[in-house]
């Protein structure tokens, strides 16, 4: 696979939902993105709030430019904080260094895209995500 279809990309949320509910967790916005950072799709559950969809995809946004998982990034922000306020401003608020997303790769490690939830706790938003993409037969980077 070369690219992220709207097809996998809507797998990868229904999945992720899926978790969610599963799980009993909070009613969950979920972001998914493609390697160049462009939104495939979204959904929000009934009852999400009205920042899901920012901080999904600020959290996915964030782990395709930088190629992990915001979990990662969270902690870097913690070792260099003034690099990632510099980023988060140079990137005009689309950059949210915070647990909650992950990077979508193909069996041979390309990079496809990202996916950000928001609604739980960063790990709880995290667990989705890579929930989403291993029901998708993707790999969760």
């Amino acid at each position: 696979m070369t690219h992220l279809s709207l097809q996998t990309a809507n797998q990868i949320i229904t999945a992720a939902l899926a978790k969610a509910r599963e799980c009993g967790y909070k009613p969950m916005g979920v972001a998914v993105l493609d390697a160049s950072g462009h939104l495939k799709a979204f959904a929000s559950e009934d009852g999400a709030s009205m920042f899901r969809f920012d901080i999904a995809r600020a959290k996915a946004w964030g782990a395709v430019g930088m190629g992990v998982a915001s979990g990662v990034l969270a902690q870097r922000a913690k070792d260099n904080p003034n690099f990632f306020v510099a980023l988060a401003a140079t990137a005009e608020g689309r950059f949210l260094p915070q647990p909650g997303a992950v990077v979508i790769k193909d069996a041979q490690g390309q990079v496809l895209g990202a996916v950000g939830a928001s609604g739980g706790t960063g790990e709880e938003d995290e667990a989705i995500c890579a929930a989403g993409v291993a029901a998708a037969g993707l790999v969760a980077g």
